[in-house]
């Protein structure tokens, strides 16, 4: 029962094929009837290429990890998100000093997400928690499992377990950028099925509730029905930044958003982050400038989607773009953590992936990003003090993926104005 349920959730496994197969008695045929095995049995799938394996490799990762937390009531992160929501709910604003000093960190999402995160934090304590993590998970794992069929279900499988550890480092923190990255994807793939009014609703509920996810309303001038889906947007935006509406005065709707917003601007001067900003030895030049280099290299990123818009059109570089957006709204975050980068990271998979070919340079900081970002903060794997050399007094990590995010911009906006156009056919 328990299998037949996972088949329904996830379909069947077709990772390994690239053919269509027909049975007929004990002989299996081809697309030209030509017979090639002689035996019911199809090939059998490597391990770490079945979907079901994998997603209960992910399932019991999620579940231990959210079991041990929740026994050391280190679940911090989903009180404040409980516990902000309620405050909502009881009319008191989540967004005070008194609440940040209650519960010893600030509340930084928006009042759009108090709203919807009402079904977790009315939950049993016991129960909430876990329905979080894995609510997340589960929809993490779809997100890259109904990707494109141009990314092949090989790929799909290496892109999940490329990124399974620095998810479990996100679930560990109860973290919301778990959600952030699959509504990415999500809707990324709804563009590409042309289902255009429910990839918006992602992108602005994503938007409305950590800002990240706006930027990929760039990425509709690439689909068809470019002023539907821009009306979609201005419409969803509405609806729901006036969902506080259910329980506050209009009069009290805009104090309260500005409230969110200082508490944005307290909590960036509050502490050292992974963004590129802290990183050393030039974070004393970079970080007074932070906002301006913001803007300066989104704008230098704007004239460079711009100026490709002949590639609109290719499968390719949609993927590529939008892999460089997800890794700008990290890299040059105003206060991204070693977690965030699952975001980053899952733009870099869809970039990587979406290459025609990838070179001994692809490889090798392809590798170096699971190392530094995936491995390295993770104390059972590497012991904190080297942890701390490597991303506190050196910045690798940061540094690693700034060289990596160079080059996909490089590659994907640039070499093309210099060398021959290359083919956009996907390889496994």
């Amino acid at each position: 029962m328990f299998n037949r349920a996972i088949t329904i959730f996830l379909g069947k496994d077709n990772c390994h094929y690239t053919t269509k197969e027909k049975q007929t008695g004990t002989a299996t045929l081809d697309d030209k009837s030509q017979v090639q095995f002689l035996s019911k049995k199809n090939p059998k799938i490597p391990f770490f290429y079945s979907r079901r394996n994998l997603y209960m490799i992910g399932f019991l990762l999620a579940f231990i990890v959210t079991l041990l937390e929740f026994i050391r009531g280190r679940h911090q992160n989903f009180m404040v998100f409980s516990d902000a929501t309620q405050f909502f709910w009881q009319g008191i604003s989540p967004y005070t000093t008194e609440f940040v000093e209650a519960h010893g960190r600030y509340f930084l999402y928006s009042p759009v997400f108090t709203v919807l995160f009402a079904p977790f934090a009315y939950l049993p304590a016991w129960l909430g928690p876990f329905a979080w993590n894995l609510f997340n998970y589960s929809l993490f794992f779809m997100a890259i499992f109904t990707l494109p069929q141009q990314f092949t279900q090989q790929q799909k499988c290496r892109m999940f377990l490329f990124l399974l550890l620095i998810l479990g480092q996100s679930l560990l923190s109860f973290q919301y950028n778990i959600t952030v990255a699959y509504l990415f994807l999500f809707a990324y793939t709804l563009l590409e099925k042309d289902r255009g009014f429910l990839a918006v609703l992602f992108i602005m509920i994503s938007g409305c509730t950590k800002v990240y996810g706006i930027f990929e309303l760039a990425l509709l001038l690439c689909y068809p029905h470019v002023w539907r889906n821009f009306g979609y947007a201005v419409t969803m935006g509405i609806v729901l930044l006036a969902l506080p509406l259910i329980k506050i005065a209009p009069a009290d709707l805009l104090p309260y958003y500005e409230e969110w917003c200082h508490s944005l601007a307290v909590h960036q001067s509050a502490g050292a982050y992974d963004s590129f900003f802290y990183a050393r030895p030039i974070v004393a030049w970079t970080l007074p400038h932070f906002r301006a280099l913001q803007i300066g290299m989104l704008g230098l990123l704007t004239l460079l989607f711009l100026g490709n818009f002949r590639k609109w059109s290719s499968f390719a570089f949609r993927a590529q773009a939008l892999g460089i957006l997800m890794g700008w709204v990290v890299l040059l975050s105003d206060s991204a953590e070693k977690h965030t980068y699952i975001i980053a990271l899952a733009g870099f998979m869809l970039w990587y992936w979406s290459r025609p070919t990838r070179t001994a340079t692809d490889k090798i900081l392809f590798w170096c990003c699971f190392v530094l970002l995936c491995i390295v903060p993770i104390d059972i794997f590497v012991p904190v003090p080297i942890r701390d050399f490597i991303t506190r007094t050196l910045w690798l990590h940061v540094w690693v993926f700034f060289i990596v995010w160079i080059r996909m911009i490089w590659l994907t906006f640039l070499a093309s104005f210099i060398h021959p156009r290359a083919t956009n056919v996907l390889s496994d």
